[in-house]
């Protein structure tokens, strides 16, 4: 696949993205017309690949955003793309299925890519992307196991390398309490850190016997149950906390990790543990805490991150308050509201912006493939129910690999 399967990197100009939704209003943008040698005025052509139900809320998001127009789409059953195509108005001919339906999506040519598949494909997909020229707009986890993640670190540079935009889609970093409570954290507002606690609850997904392939296990998040496809609940849901709480800490990198985990849902079909509890060691000493559980129980939603210091303590949550409390450097901060909505929101509109600015730096990277990474670490501590430590972890560079045999190409 050559640098030219993408369409010629083209760049909306400063006006038409102003003008384009109130969302971006806020922003201070510099002319475009140098960046990118784009057509004036001109949305950016976007490829959606992965159109079950997040992916499909998604497009509709960057469909409202009014920077965006969505011209292909990909998903591995047919019945989904087409679906999907006749929803937001793309020619069935741009509607690809099986598993390199991604791949003829990216030759058909588009400015941008989305990618909303279960993460196991994400190193695959980005790769193509990047090495096609596509920008790239991608859902968390960033994979599955240390190799993908190693390479999602690596097309990020090249990315960057092609002036080309590459986002992780973590919605807590967008929100505005969030941003200031962690900007005073690291200004000292609590002092020395000594704790940090993390958690993640829901109530799970299906999770179905497994038939002669894994097609069955591709939609409707039951992929969430199998660690080979979907990472693990911990790695693919509780990075939400993790990446809160690895925030606070400077996105510093744990020495090591400890804990125990298991599969408490009824009848378990796939290998993912849903309760686990997981305590990270750094190399200061701080000490990072992490629990979580994915069972039907009653126990609802709940996500967020604490930080605890001398005199005064930060906590913030996915929903609910999220605050600065004691030192005088506190912070009342306020109601975290329908962040899964609008921290998406507010990505969408970041990566226009970064396109329209020609802002290659892809700082969103970094910390995610970070977090996956911690997670990871995590979750294979628990599943050792031992200490595993960072060097460790890398160096064994362990894949999971995929049973693809029966699959539709």
């Amino acid at each position: 696949m050559t640098a030219r399967a993408c369409r010629p990197s083209r760049s909306i100009t400063r006006r038409a993205f102003l003008g384009a939704s109130a969302a971006t209003a806020a922003f201070t943008f510099v002319d475009a017309a140098s960046v990118r040698g784009a057509p004036a005025n001109s949305k950016i052509e976007l490829g959606v690949i992965g159109c079950g139900g997040r992916g499909r809320w998604i497009t509709n998001l960057f469909n409202q955003d009014g920077h965006y127009k969505i011209s292909s789409i990909a998903d591995y059953f047919p019945q989904v793309a087409q679906g999907a195509g006749q929803q937001f108005g793309v020619d069935a001919k741009r509607c690809f299925s099986g598993l390199g339906g991604y791949k003829r999506l990216i030759e058909a040519k588009v400015d941008a890519v989305a990618l909303e598949t279960p993460p196991w494909v994400f190193p695959a997909h980005a790769t193509a992307a990047v090495e096609a020229g596509c920008h790239v707009y991608m859902a968390k986890p960033v994979a599955c196991d240390v190799p993908g993640c190693l390479t999602i670190a690596e097309q990020a540079k090249k990315a960057t390398a092609k002036k080309r935009v590459f986002l992780v889609d973590f919605q807590i970093r967008t929100d505005p309490f969030w941003i200031e409570s962690v900007k005073r954290v690291h200004a000292g507002a609590i002092g020395p850190i000594s704790l940090v606690c993390s958690h993640y609850h829901d109530e799970g997904f299906s999770d179905p016997p497994l038939g002669k392939t894994i097609e069955g296990r591709l939609q409707h998040l039951i992929w969430v149950n199998d660690t080979d496809i979907g990472a693990s609940y911990l790695v693919n849901a509780g990075i939400h906390a993790v990446d809160a709480a690895l925030w606070l800490l400077g996105d510093k990198s744990p020495v090591a990790a400890m804990g125990a985990s298991r599969r408490g849902r009824k009848d378990p079909h796939g290998d993912s543990d849903d309760s686990y509890s997981v305590t990270y060691e750094f190399a200061d000493g701080t000490v990072l805490s992490h629990r979580g559980e994915h069972i039907r129980n009653l126990n609802g939603f709940q996500c967020g991150a604490a930080a605890y210091g001398q005199g005064a303590y930060m906590e913030g949550g996915y929903d609910g308050k999220t605050w600065v409390h004691g030192g005088p450097q506190g912070y009342r901060g306020g109601e975290v509201k329908n962040l899964y909505g609008e921290g998406a929101k507010r990505n969408i509109a970041l990566f226009a912006k970064l396109l329209a600015e020609g802002d290659c730096s892809n700082t969103t990277v970094p910390s995610s493939v970070n977090s996956t990474l911690t997670t990871i670490l995590g979750r294979e501590a628990c599943r050792r129910r031992g200490r595993l430590t960072w060097k460790e972890l890398i160096e064994a560079n362990k894949p999971l690999p995929v049973n693809e045999s029966g699959l539709k190409e």
